[in-house]
This record gives C-alpha cells, sequence and structure tokens, in this order.
C-alpha cells in the first residue's frame, strides 16, 4: 500500500438546478466566496491557477490546477493537479429532480515533505480532514445557490 496515495469521492445533493450547479463550480475563483477552507485562487491563465487550501488541521496546501475537462452538456470539470498534491479531480453533475446530485472524485499522491512523513500515522487524519473539508464546502455552496444575488 503507497500510504501517501490517496482516492476521495464525496455526494453533495444541492438544491439547484444542474446548470446554476456548473457556473458556480467552473468558477473556481469564487470558491473562497463560499468554501472557508479554499483561502485563495490566483488564475495563471485561462486554464490554470494556483489554490491554497488550509482545513482543520494546521497546514495549508497549494496546488496547481489546469483544466483537462470542461464538458456542461455532460456536467463535467475534470482538472489535473500539481504542486503539494499531484493528480486528478473531477466534478459530475446529474440533474436529481429539481436539485442536483454532485459527485467529486479525486485521485491523488502526496507530495508535500511533511505530510509525507506523517502518512502512516495521520492517515486517518488527514482522510476526516478531507471529509470536513467537503462537508463545508457543501454546506457553503448550498447557501451561496440558494442567496438572493442582490445578498451576496
Amino acid at each position: 500500500m503507497d500510504w501517501n496515495h490517496y482516492r476521495f469521492r464525496s455526494l453533495w445533493a444541492l438544491p439547484a438546478p444542474a446548470p446554476a450547479v456548473y457556473r458556480a463550480l467552473e468558477r473556481i475563483e469564487d470558491y473562497p466566496r463560499w468554501w472557508p477552507q479554499v483561502r485563495e485562487v490566483r488564475r495563471t491563465d485561462v486554464t490554470s491557477g494556483i489554490v491554497r487550501i488550509r482545513s482543520l488541521l494546521p497546514y495549508d496546501l497549494t496546488t496547481v490546477l489546469r483544466e483537462e475537462r470542461r464538458d456542461a452538456a455532460a456536467g463535467v470539470l475534470e482538472v489535473a493537479l500539481t504542486g503539494d498534491v499531484e493528480g486528478r479531480a473531477r466534478w459530475t453533475l446529474l440533474p436529481d429532480g429539481r436539485g442536483t446530485l454532485v459527485r467529486y472524485d479525486q485521485e491523488v499522491d502526496v507530495r508535500k515533505p511533511l505530510l509525507r512523513r506523517l502518512a502512516v500515522p495521520g492517515r486517518a487524519c488527514f482522510r476526516a480532514n478531507h471529509a470536513l473539508m467537503m462537508r463545508s464546502g457543501r454546506r457553503g455552496l448550498t447557501a451561496y445557490l440558494t442567496t438572493p444575488p442582490e445578498a451576496v
């Protein structure tokens, strides 16, 4: 087993139509407005950016995201990740009644030296930290999607 390799999957049931959810998710520069753990996003060009993330544990992850797939018709957004974690992340949206079921899949290898050294004893904490971050992201996006634009 590679203790520095992770696969995550999160499912979010959101009370907004898929096109609205897709528009929110494709605007990564707006993530800090609704996702507290996404501390900073800096676009480097039209398809890439640098993201700094910090959740409950006292460390930042800085990653370069490069767009791999943007397909509104299929409801798919996919990026390649390099930096403190390397791999891929993908949002897949499925209409679900009047709402949307969002699936987030991420497969990464940790490259940050401190986290690599703590791979074995810290694995459960790292997974729990990710789960808390994803729960917060779901709550934040739900509020963002259901708040009238003039109130934001």
